[in-house]
């Protein structure tokens, strides 16, 4: 077969001879001749390459590309409407932690405020009762007094008459 191997000429040409040139433009034509099939080949086959299998595949390739972009951008945004629900969801409990702290507070002063009331109540009342216990101690102690004040001249007589009378029979014989 032409052109698929090289052939060399036995040449008893030197180097240094002009007629040396020739023989190598001359190799080289047979050469390039040679070589021409294997380059149409290489081209024909290149072609078919392009156009069944690479402009598919590019195209296949350029597709997922688009897609994977597309569910990118998809997963960005649905990440970027998540974070915005969350957001919203952690400001609506903050919101409500505080009506719910608000209302508790309310509560709590409303309790205080009626306990504050009660003591207050019971304050009043056992201040009553200790009033109204001094007086009565103070109304009893006077009616004692009075009581005492009025036997105290009979029982000052009576210790005096007793005292000052001659002291009785029993008492002299036993001397």
């Amino acid at each position: 077969m032409r052109g698929w191997g090289v052939r060399h000429k036995a040449s008893s040409v030197s180097p240094g001879d002009k007629n040396f040139s020739m023989p190598i433009v001359q190799q080289l034509g047979e050469l390039f001749l040679g070589a021409l099939p294997t380059v149409l080949l290489i081209l024909i086959f290149y072609f078919i390459l392009k156009s069944l299998f690479f402009k598919p595949l590019l195209a296949v390739m350029a597709e997922r590309e688009a897609r994977t972009i597309g569910a990118q951008k998809a997963a960005a945004d649905a990440q970027a409407a998540a974070s915005l629900k969350v957001n919203q969801y952690k400001e609506a409990l903050k919101k409500a932690r505080a009506e719910a702290y608000a209302g508790q507070e309310a509560a709590r002063k409303t309790l205080l405020d009626e306990r504050a009331e009660v003591l207050k109540q019971a304050r009043a009342r056992s201040s009553a009762e200790v009033t109204t216990a001094k007086e009565r101690i103070a109304d009893e102690f006077a009616a004692a007094r009075r009581d005492v004040e009025a036997g105290v001249s009979e029982l000052a007589a009576e210790i005096a008459a007793r005292v000052l009378q001659p002291a009785a029979g029993p008492s002299r014989e036993a001397r």
